[in-house]
């Protein structure tokens, strides 16, 4: 049977889509990005400057996506499959302290720091996803309290800084590819690895499956703890690889890194208003993506202008209650 003609309880998918009928699955994302670069460019326009309409000025805009990009690439894996991971602001912070620390700026270490990094973080994603599947432990009590973990081992073994990236490795954030940033290549390579996952994998299928109703896809044979609980290690793989960006970013891995950049909340924020329900079961890439670059374009506007940045969380509130709310109303016999 072929994956494109796959279905599942909770999840059905035509082997053909119409081009009216991915627009209309498009709309969301399209209209995100729409009223974004509207606003970023009439910003631009009266703030008087320019510059930022160039082509450094968006690749700028860009790279503003790539750390919560990649938190909320996972996020979205975890809420697909109706649950939720509140660990992940830990976890890039683990993530980053960890990589630098192993490097200690020697350029040989950075292959075999970014495997323990990487690997070390599923397993942390492993863990939350069988307290979830394998225990029945409420997601939000399950990952907060592995988050709570992770922050008391990052105060008693990192209360200051230690180790150091190599230079080497700093071309994650900071090198380019014919003026692109590297950092943004691998946003956009990982989006469109969670998109083939998604959308072209039999894998894929049954976490939609398992979103939209658990009980039914058990029925049909899907074994939903082990889909959640790889759910569960490829949320903690983007945080992992959003913690070595960061750590690239800044020279070294700081403690507080991943909680002061609020990418626990964020990323759910973002995965919400991009359409994928609280309930599991819908929703997609390409909406994530848009509501990252919502909050990244936010971000800008309000340096453009030179507004307290604190004021761009309660526009951010407001995006996700309104948000919450719409698709409250659209989906009234799937409450988000």
């Amino acid at each position: 049977m072929s994956v494109a003609s796959t279905r599942l309880p909770g999840f059905t998918r035509p082997a053909r889509r119409a081009p009216a009928g991915f627009l209309r699955r498009q709309l969301i994302p399209l209209t995100l990005v729409g009223v974004s670069v509207a606003v970023y460019v009439s910003a631009a326009l009266y703030s008087g400057q320019q510059a930022q309409l160039s082509f450094a000025g968006v690749m700028g805009l860009l790279q503003r996506m790539v750390a919560l990009g990649l938190v909320a690439l996972g996020q979205n894996f975890v809420m697909l499959g109706a649950s939720i991971d509140l660990s992940v602001a830990n976890l890039v912070s683990v993530s980053a302290v960890l990589g630098s620390f192993l490097m200690q700026g020697d350029p040989g270490s950075i292959a075999k720091a970014v495997l323990v990094v990487l690997a070390l973080a599923m397993a942390i994603g492993a863990a939350n996803g069988w307290l979830v599947a394998g225990l029945g432990v409420s997601p939000l009590i399950a990952t907060l309290g592995m988050g709570l973990i992770l922050q008391g081992v990052l105060t008693v073994s990192y209360s200051v800084l230690r180790g150091a990236v190599p230079h080497e490795f700093q071309a994650l954030a900071y090198g380019n590819v014919a003026g692109v940033p590297i950092a943004v290549l691998v946003l956009a390579a990982a989006a469109g690895a969670a998109a083939f996952v998604l959308r072209r994998t039999v894998a894929g299928a049954r976490l939609y499956a398992v979103g939209g109703n658990a009980d039914s896809a058990r029925l049909a044979g899907i074994r939903t703890s082990r889909v959640l609980v790889g759910a569960h290690a490829a949320a903690g793989l983007m945080s992992g690889l959003a913690g070595l960006y960061l750590a690239s970013w800044l020279g070294a891995g700081t403690p507080w890194v991943g909680r002061d950049g609020g990418y626990d909340l964020d990323s759910i924020a973002v995965v919400v208003i991009g359409g994928t329900l609280l309930s599991g079961g819908r929703g997609g890439v390409a909406g994530t993506l848009a509501g990252v670059f919502a909050f990244a374009t936010i971000d800008a506007v309000f340096n453009m202008l030179q507004i307290d940045a604190f004021l761009s969380q309660v526009l951010r509130g407001a995006i996700v209650i309104g948000a919450v709310g719409v698709y409250t109303f659209r989906h009234r016999g799937h409450i988000a």
